[in-house]
């Protein structure tokens, strides 16, 4: 006989938060090899899929786990290898990097401008001013002094080019 009150959960028993799903399932992680940010990389990973109340459709959701550290990714295209998700993430966050750097370093964020032809006026000269930016990094012959060094690192960042060489610093204030 049942006990409880109320109807039955449609999507199951609660799992718990994803926090406590990562701490108890850290121990079942297994060895992946991802081609992320250039190299193959292994990882330690664990996946399962869920039944998300919200979207109301199963989801798999991977946990990466680092030394200290962890964070969970989730798709709802169950046909996803766990390293594509993991690589996916990876491309996503290069591009991610990339709008900062437009809205940011170059300005693309403090623009006053008001009809729809002069903001697309204006993104499109951001996006010149990136692209000439990148252009200019690749070509000079010493690397721009870093802002902030990260141990182990030998490249450098957007910042770092756009702050150590004035002139190019001044054209991506100017636009």
């Amino acid at each position: 006989a049942r006990t409880a009150k109320g109807r039955p959960r449609k999507y199951g028993d609660r799992c718990g938060s994803v926090t406590e799903l990562a701490t108890s399932l850290r121990a079942q992680a297994q060895k992946y090899t991802a081609q992320l940010y250039g190299k193959a990389r292994e990882i330690r990973a664990y996946d399962q899929i869920f039944l998300l109340k919200t979207l109301r459709c199963p989801v798999r959701v991977v946990w990466v786990f680092r030394k200290t550290q962890w964070v969970a990714f989730f798709t709802t295209d169950l046909t996803l290898s766990v390293t594509q998700i993991v690589e996916y993430y990876g491309a996503r966050w290069k591009i991610e990097a990339g709008f900062k750097e437009i809205k940011q370093e170059i300005g693309s964020a403090r623009t006053q401008t008001r009809t729809a032809d002069a903001v697309t006026n204006h993104l499109h000269f951001c996006l010149l001013a990136t692209t000439l930016t990148w252009i200019y990094a690749d070509r000079i012959t010493a690397d721009p002094k870093r802002r902030h060094i990260v141990k182990g690192w030998t490249s450098f960042a957007f910042s770092d080019v756009v702050t150590s060489h004035n002139k190019l610093g001044t054209l991506s204030r100017a636009i």
